[in-house]
């Protein structure tokens, strides 16, 4: 029987459901997981202090790097469907030190994001009632983790009531935003005039320094997509289905990107976006249909905050179920619950934490200054394990990357340039953030070590008989039965090839 769905002392399955998610699903999965509503609201003020009207062009520019590392997402997908997804990866292809360093990066960032989304879904929905009562940052707490709560009932309940919840709000969140945004592009006019050096001009960010200072914030922008992947164990055809939905998702996140932050420079000064950094969205909407259109967007918004807590949950505890499974974190968060088939133990310690952690970062400031902190910290641990699955791809297919063109480009220096430009930011970012954010950011990732040390110690297989690595090689030698590297290709498990 495979790792991931092993039979307990009374006889019944303990795994992750399967064949639940379509292709469409892992699409909006990944639209969810970046949360383009959140993401505009929360970090366009932060982007347009760093990069100004080329805010366009940051966000396009940093996309190609992460390009990359969406297609060694979507290979590294095709060796090994886990739901621990870089997690495994980088342990099999590189070693399992650096694996459980992309896990654990990936477990942290996910934890500070979940108290960062909370807050402002509260401050968001309290808005739509009262501005005065949304300034309060223990009612804001409240009914944040009220809808965080609401969150993770769904997400015990299992993926697919889950995939529901997001065709629903994803789809009623992009809506919104397309509708106002295009609205405005179409209408013309405003404060500024179009240029299309706000989508090319790289020269306008500042030289390097100034570029690696947006990156961080872009990096944020986009990250979440990778929520596919950690649902690959519960996804139909994983192999193709979540790559895909991944490689959809960003590109349609890029785009709606593009189109509001085209549209926010066309309708407000760079001095109205600092002033009322916190109602960028709302102004646009303003500016279109006043009143109600601000309130349409506050909708969007509160939506795409939402979306974005069960998705992160999701992306946290499947990677926590993992790591159990394979005893690097305590062997309980790999139990799933009898009857949904989700790992209830992961979600329910992880909601726990993220609460406390909500309710005490509620009395430390005001909501953006503790945003602000938490972008930039969980910036850093992005680009760790990003970075690292673009090397684990490289290494893993490095005996059939010169068979092709394509293998060369779009497995080899793609996702290896995306995995350098990700080590890049993470040194510029180390040189210039201010002490707040690198503690947090490098000290969440140093609480690691604990752990780690825990289970070396205790000679865990992980680590003592890890799983056998990663070779395309051994894959691509069963082409004829299976399509290579470019098709769907076997998993290998305990250094045998074999299909899940």
């Amino acid at each position: 029987m495979s790792r991931d769905r092993r039979i307990d002392g009374t006889g019944a399955i303990n795994g992750l459901r399967a064949n639940v998610l379509g292709v469409g699903d892992a699409v909006v999965m990944a639209i969810a997981g970046s949360a383009p509503g959140y993401t505009l609201a929360a970090t366009t003020a932060v982007l347009a202090g760093a990069a100004g009207l080329a805010s366009p062009a940051a966000l396009l520019w940093c996309a190609i790097p992460m390009m990359g590392i969406v297609l060694a997402f979507k290979y590294l997908g095709r060796l090994d469907v886990n739901a621990g997804a870089s997690y495994s990866w980088v342990g099999r292809a590189l070693h399992p030190a650096l694996g459980f360093l992309s896990g654990w990066a990936l477990v942290v960032s996910a934890t500070l994001f979940m108290v960062a989304g909370a807050l402002p879904a509260g401050y968001y929905t309290l808005s739509l009632f009262s501005d005065s009562l949304a300034q309060n940052g223990t009612w804001a707490a409240v009914v944040g983790a009220l809808w965080f709560l609401l969150m993770a009932v769904l997400v015990v309940k299992g993926v697919r009531i889950t995939a529901r919840a997001q065709w629903l709000m994803t789809g009623i969140e992009v809506m919104i935003l397309l509708v106002i945004s295009v609205a405005v592009l179409a209408r013309g006019g405003g404060r500024e005039t179009f240029s299309w050096s706000w989508l090319f001009d790289v020269t306008a960010l500042g030289g390097a320094e100034g570029f690696a200072g947006v990156a961080l914030v872009a990096a944020f922008y986009f990250w979440g997509w990778d929520v596919t992947a950690n649902l690959s164990e519960e996804t139909s055809n994983s192999r193709r289905s979540t790559g895909l939905g991944a490689i959809l998702g960003v590109i349609s996140v890029l785009a709606l990107f593009e189109i509001v932050s085209i549209a926010v420079n066309l309708v407000m000064t760079q001095g109205d976006i600092q002033k009322n950094s916190a109602a960028v969205l709302a102004d646009l909407g303003d500016a279109l249909w006043p009143g109600w259109g601000g309130k349409a967007m506050v909708m969007a918004v509160m939506l795409s905050t939402i979306a974005t807590l069960e998705t992160t949950l999701i992306q946290v505890t499947r990677t926590l179920f993992a790591m159990g499974r394979d005893r690097t974190l305590p062997a309980a968060f790999g139990l799933t619950h009898r009857r949904w088939q989700t790992p209830w133990v992961a979600i329910t310690a992880v909601t726990a934490v993220a609460l406390a952690l909500l309710f005490a970062s509620s009395a430390l400031g005001p909501v953006n200054t503790v945003l602000a902190d938490a972008f930039s910290a969980i910036g850093l641990q992005i680009t760790i394990y990003y970075s690292l699955a673009g090397f684990a791809v490289v290494v893993a297919y490095r005996r059939l990357l010169l068979k092709s063109v394509a293998n060369a480009v779009f497995i080899g220096l793609w996702p290896l340039s995306g995995a350098l430009f990700m080590l890049w930011v993470l040194y510029q970012s180390l040189l210039h953030l201010e002490a707040t954010p690198l503690v947090i950011g490098l000290g969440a990732l140093l609480a690691g070590v604990l752990p780690f040390t825990w289970y070396v110690i205790a000679d865990s297989e992980y680590y003592t008989r890890p799983h056998a690595r990663l070779d395309a090689a051994v894959a691509d030698s069963m082409e004829s039965q299976y399509g290579g590297i470019i098709g769907t290709v076997p998993t290998q498990r305990d250094g045998r090839v074999s299909d899940l």
